[in-house]
């Protein structure tokens, strides 16, 4: 089991910066897959950028702007996010998925709200 707690959420104007941070409760190097994902009012839940292994991946929308990344002495995973635009406005979910054997597991923090407005 992982239990994972995002921080770092907050009020920013449009084009300031925030850094989101998502600590686990364990070892992330045996993590297969840690996601930052997000939900705005009305909307579906999205995916904004993940890295599994060396490979990173972000949606289109965020690609130039927000960047993914982690440091293992620390078990934590870091979304940097510059530029921000008031349509970035959401909660955002830390998502870890890994597998055991043939099982995989995935669980989720409770979010941190973005507000993006002036």
């Amino acid at each position: 089991q992982v239990q994972l707690v995002e921080s770092g959420g907050g009020l920013v104007q449009p084009g300031g910066s925030l850094r989101l941070s998502c600590a686990a409760s364990r070892n992330i190097f045996f993590i297969n897959f840690i996601g930052w994902y997000r939900q705005a009012p009305g909307k579906e839940r999205e995916l904004v950028a993940a890295i599994s292994g060396p490979s990173t991946v972000y949606a289109h929308s965020v690609k130039g702007r927000f960047s993914i990344s982690r440091d293992s002495a620390k078990n934590t995973v870091y979304l940097q996010l510059n530029s921000l635009k008031p349509e970035d406005t959401a909660i955002y979910y830390c998502n870890a998925t890994y597998s055991v054997g043939p099982d995989w597991y995935t669980y989720w923090g409770q979010g941190t709200q973005v507000t993006v407005s002036s």
